[in-house]
């Protein structure tokens, strides 16, 4: 019977270990998660705004100008845009997850235009 007493609180710290792995694990995912999921807004955003941009051109207006109001009110920051004949390529930029203070902006890109 003395050998079990010094044994006792080892379960409780094996727990406690497994425990402390497992939150961390799901820290890990919850900032992948995110990040997946902010990339996403960015191509969405560029599509967007590449779409209003053509359709800016097609209007005969400032092909920029609409892709950067299309990117803004879809939460994010127009980076660059070009214009080549018919075809708007532009650059957006949302904001990343901020995890341990790691600023990860994540850009997209995208391009439209008539066939």
């Amino acid at each position: 019977m003395s050998g079990r007493r010094h044994e006792r609180g080892a379960a409780t710290l094996l727990a406690v270990s497994f425990l402390g792995v497992l939150v961390l694990v799901g820290a890990a995912l919850g900032v992948v998660g995110a990040m997946v999921v902010a990339h996403r807004t960015a191509q969405s955003a560029a599509d967007l705004a590449a779409l209003a941009g053509a359709g800016a051109i097609a209007d005969g207006v400032d092909p920029c100008a609409a892709a950067s109001g299309s990117a803004q009110a879809n939460g994010a920051r127009l980076e660059g845009c070009t214009t080549s004949s018919r075809e708007v390529t532009v650059t957006v930029t949302v904001p990343g997850p901020r995890w341990l203070g790691q600023p990860h902006d994540l850009t997209a890109q995208a391009r439209a235009g008539p066939r």
